[in-house]
């Protein structure tokens, strides 16, 4: 059974999407620092990204852990395209790729404008074929999570990769530091995390949303504001709550941007994901550990 600190409710709907007697699981320990965690409902596996380690593992139900690939190019963020392949962001190589069906590596972006990029860090891919990736400068700072290097571009922006043509358009470039990103349910908005600090730490830790407009994004807003840690990685589930790291905890807020309640995790949460046969069983990649609990939510799941 959960303790009682498990659950923080802040808003009476949150308890529709909790399970009072699920327990907050740990899968594993012993990454350096946990990140993009993707399922595979095809493959009833979990693949998630220990960056420092230069390490991708992978969970099964009931098969444990082991290591996908190494080494990983620092690979942070990962999602599949509607075929079902990996579409993953790496540090080490400061690109974009896409893993085939016999395993060989195919690069999808790797500059924009003849420069090369930051680090590409998050991914998404909508049903159109179009990828769209945010590219802040964390894995270039120092060696721990890539090489460290002066950036090639001069903006942090969130990028969009034309299915068809291959060119590679910045959408939207006023951010400190873009991270997390996620389609809303219908596609026709776009959630970015800017998680990015300044010298005196009074950037305001904030998703925002975008509409999408063609391959621009239009209309930024504020869609919330997160009270403790900074938001990194989310998903939505498919009433349109989003769920996100920040600090020690997932936080869930309704589509209003209201706070619905908040799970908290021994460790810092990074990032995290909807899998399992019925879509309703959290992934949370924190610090050193996978976890997962149970909801009463469905995530967005494509494919």
């Amino acid at each position: 059974m959960p303790g009682p600190s498990l659950y923080e409710i802040h808003d009476p709907r949150f308890r529709s999407l909790i399970v009072g007697s699920a327990a907050l699981e740990e899968l594993y320990s012993g990454c350096r620092w946990a990140e993009g965690p993707v399922w595979f409902d095809d493959a009833q596996q979990l693949l998630w990204s220990d960056i420092p380690n230069q390490r991708m593992l992978r969970w099964v139900p009931d098969g444990g852990v082991s290591v996908y690939r190494t080494p990983s190019n620092f690979a942070n963020g990962h999602t599949r395209d509607r075929q079902g392949r990996l579409i993953s962001c790496e540090h080490g190589t400061r690109r974009v790729t896409r893993t085939e069906a016999d395993g060989s590596i195919t690069v999808l972006a790797d500059s924009f404008e003849g420069k090369r990029l930051n680090s590409p860090n998050d991914v998404v891919v909508r049903s159109d074929g179009s990828i769209w990736f945010s590219d802040p400068t964390y894995g270039i700072l120092s060696d721990y999570e890539g090489y460290k290097a002066a950036p090639e571009q001069a903006l942090r922006s969130v990028y969009r990769l034309d299915p068809v043509t291959g060119e590679l358009t910045a959408a939207a470039s006023d951010f400190l530091q873009p991270n997390g990103l996620a389609f809303s349910v219908d596609e026709t908005r776009l959630y970015v995390a800017d998680s990015g600090t300044n010298p005196d730490d009074t950037a305001p830790a904030h998703i925002r949303v975008y509409d999408v407009d063609g391959a621009r994004l239009s209309n930024p807003g504020v869609f919330c504001r997160l009270d403790e840690g900074r938001p990194d990685g989310f998903r939505l589930d498919t009433n349109g709550n989003l769920w996100t790291s920040g600090g020690h905890a997932v936080h869930c807020f309704a589509p209003d941007g209201t706070l619905l309640g908040k799970i908290r995790i021994p460790q810092g949460v990074s990032n995290l994901t909807f899998g399992g046969p019925r879509r309703n069983r959290l992934f949370i990649t924190a610090t050193q550990s996978l976890y997962s609990i149970y909801v009463t939510a469905t995530g967005v799941q494509r494919p």
